[in-house]
């Protein structure tokens, strides 16, 4: 009878057999083992059995025992432990720059990291289907494009959309470029990912100045390769937190010494937006001042009015009247007749 080529494999399933069904709570039997390698016509015994998980744990798979009625082996510990792999799919779920297609993949994957009974755990909390998720499947292409050009220091392209709305009798909301149609072309030097979206972070040299792209809205993006990217002094002093704290919601403005008078009830609050590190002074009247740069834009000043009376810029005047001008045009448009 000739032999079955699968013996030479028999290792290898069963530390396929040990992977999808142990863990700390869940072990199987040497007999189990054996019948599992049945259903492959692989013919074990016992004693070749507890060889082969001496040799498994030699190599450095922690496979432990416990003993009631019977012995039952389990790998005790992996390369991800379930809590981490937890925070691996809340990541995946929150990150709307991924496609709810590839969200469900991905969640599939690491999935295949732990036992079937952990898997199981990590399926009670997908609910990605009621996420908001981008639309643009080329993301991926996108991201590869990207460190290509960040490995190779090179100058990249790109289409870069924005939502409008179209049509006459029946509207709708359609994609369309940017820049007059015409493609960008930046220096990139970093990606980052704040406020649950994937940004580009690049140097723009026609504008001279630091600019960053959400990676879900650009389009067919390719690395110039004859063309190295400019910016390297700006970005030997850049600081990726600073930045991302600077910029409420990655939105861009012009970058500004500002002084905020806070009600203490809110020292928290400005703690979790700019760090323990911004100048703070108290005052004697139950607040404090906190001084520090931030980019002024409407996402900046709509963060300040959702703390109500309880913050109000103290300085420059510009910025004071900018979010004053920002309030009454609101004002403006609720007391309409």
């Amino acid at each position: 009878m000739a032999k079955n080529p699968k013996q030479k494999q028999k290792l290898l399933y069963i530390l396929k057999f040990l992977t999808q069904k142990t863990d700390e709570n869940n072990g199987v039997t040497v007999n189990d083992i054996i019948d599992y390698l049945d259903a492959f016509d692989i013919r074990a015994e016992r004693k070749s059995i507890y060889d082969d998980l001496k040799t498994l744990q030699d190599f450095g798979v922690d496979i432990c025992s416990t003993k009631s009625k019977t012995v039952e082996y389990y790998i005790a510990s992996r390369d991800f432990e379930l809590s981490e792999l937890k925070l691996l799919v809340d990541a995946v779920q929150s990150a709307k720059f991924i496609t709810l297609k590839k969200s469900n993949e991905l969640i599939k994957k690491l999935e295949n990291l732990s036992s079937e009974s952990e898997a199981k755990e990590l399926q009670r909390q997908v609910f990605v289907s009621n996420r908001v998720k981008t639309m643009n499947e080329k993301v991926y292409y996108n991201i590869d494009s990207l460190h290509d050009a960040l490995n190779t220091g090179n100058k990249i392209s790109f289409f870069y959309y924005q939502w409008e709305i179209t049509g006459n009798s029946s509207q709708k909301v359609t994609k369309k470029k940017r820049n007059n149609g015409e493609r960008y072309v930046v220096s990139p030097w970093a990606l980052c990912w704040d406020d649950e979206n994937y940004y580009l972070i690049a140097y723009d040299s026609n504008a001279d100045k630091i600019k960053h792209y959400r990676v879900d809205k650009m389009d067919s993006v390719e690395v110039l390769h004859k063309e190295k990217r400019d910016g390297k002094k700006l970005f030997q002093k850049f600081d990726m937190a600073v930045y991302s704290k600077q910029s409420f919601g990655m939105f861009g403005g012009e970058l500004t010494d500002i002084k905020i008078r806070f009600d203490n009830s809110l020292v928290g609050v400005v703690v979790d937006r700019f760090s323990k590190n911004v100048f703070i002074t108290a005052n004697q009247d139950g607040t404090f001042d906190m001084s520090t740069k931030v980019m002024l834009s409407p996402t900046f000043y709509g963060w300040l009015f959702a703390l109500k009376d309880k913050a109000c810029i103290i300085s420059p005047k510009s910025a004071k009247d900018e979010f004053l001008s920002y309030v009454n045009d609101v004002l403006k448009m609720y007391t309409k007749e």
